[in-house]
């Protein structure tokens, strides 16, 4: 992509350049980190898995992400801000609160290839190996994800798309988990299991 920056004079530009590409070389590294955290798990990747795949040193990754930590706290900041600006977009958006929460699912369970889970899933699972800092992150992220979904529930609940009585916790935590569940049986099992509980979800939540 070309720089906003030819106006410049030559040395700023050359500047500007140089840090245009260490930010461009960060987010390259956030997003291997996220895809290798949903394909192994956080635990389970290392340094050497990025610097083999994006062909740089170590050290380069050293210098944007001193320690693991501080990439899996990025990581985990990359997610929440993905997590608010879907919360912004369903709030901001003219559509039903059934096609709100369809969309909201369909989106959650879809956007991983079929050896991928939700990388939210993945830390929750190493939630008792991850340092603190991650832990803090990733118990934010978690709270803002239930959030979304219970708000959804609400909605649809007042324009009685989900039947009234249900509580609106329970029904946003089941959501979440048989969706989350599906992903990692889908990756045994093939798309067929994930399609049939998207399908199950469907039916459950009309009102009757």
């Amino acid at each position: 992509m070309e720089l906003p920056f030819r106006s410049f004079p030559f040395d700023t530009y050359l500047l500007v350049s140089y840090y245009w590409g260490m930010e461009n070389r960060k987010k390259q590294i956030v997003d291997l980190a996220i895809k290798l955290i949903q394909q192994k798990g956080y635990v389970a990747f290392s340094y050497d898995d990025i610097s083999k795949q994006l062909g740089v040193t170590k050290a380069s990754i050293h210098y944007h992400f001193e320690k693991k930590e501080d990439l899996g706290v990025a990581v985990a900041e990359r997610i929440l801000l993905r997590l608010q600006e879907s919360l912004m977009l369903i709030k901001n958006s003219s559509a039903s609160a059934e096609e709100k929460l369809k969309q909201f699912i369909q989106q959650q369970a879809q956007r991983f290839e079929c050896t991928e889970i939700c990388p939210i899933s993945s830390l929750q699972t190493d939630y008792e190996s991850l340092p603190s800092a991650v832990q803090e992150k990733i118990g934010e992220v978690s709270r803002l994800e239930l959030r979304v979904m219970k708000e959804l529930v609400a909605e649809a609940q007042t324009e009685n798309i989900i039947n009234s009585s249900e509580d609106v916790h329970q029904v946003a935590v089941t959501i979440l988990s048989s969706v989350k569940g599906a992903l990692l049986y889908r990756r045994v099992l093939g798309n067929d299991v994930l399609t049939e509980v998207l399908n199950q979800l469907d039916s459950f939540l009309k009102k009757p």
